[in-house]
């Protein structure tokens, strides 16, 4: 990736975790417009499961020079489930510690899953451009 697009990349990356940092730990007044559930899941865990998907895609175009093998692929990715979950399981326990916020192990999972989603993504992305090449 050319440097000028790596760093456009980490920009992003940086204003994505802000981003993130906002919705957790901000405090915001008044009631929602959305529905209390979709499919019969909580609205808040589809909105935590959505804020946290793009954590690895992002990381891996700030991050990765295109890894060469399999293996590597599955290290780094393995490191950037990692570091979502280490970003996710922060949020949640900042906000336990906020008076106007609460921490929820259901939010984690909410989060976990689309660290989880997004990592697969990026995988196979990654393993298939080394297949091409």
């Amino acid at each position: 990736m050319p440097r000028k697009r790596r760093t456009l990349a980490r920009i992003l990356f940086l204003l994505y975790i802000i981003t993130v940092c906002i919705l957790c730990f901000g405090k915001f007044s008044g009631s929602s417009e959305l529905p209390s559930s979709m499919l019969g899941i909580p609205m808040d865990k589809i909105v935590h499961f959505l804020m946290f998907l793009p954590f690895p895609i992002l990381a891996f175009f700030a991050f990765d020079k295109y890894t060469e093998s399999p293996r590597q692929s599955f290290i780094y990715t393995g490191l950037t489930c990692a570091a979502g979950c280490l970003l996710a399981a922060g949020t949640e326990l900042i906000q336990s510690r906020l008076s106007y916020r609460s921490g929820d192990p259901n939010d984690f999972i909410a989060d976990f899953l689309a660290i989880i989603l997004g990592s697969l993504i990026v995988l196979l992305i990654d393993i298939s451009k080394q297949k091409k090449s």
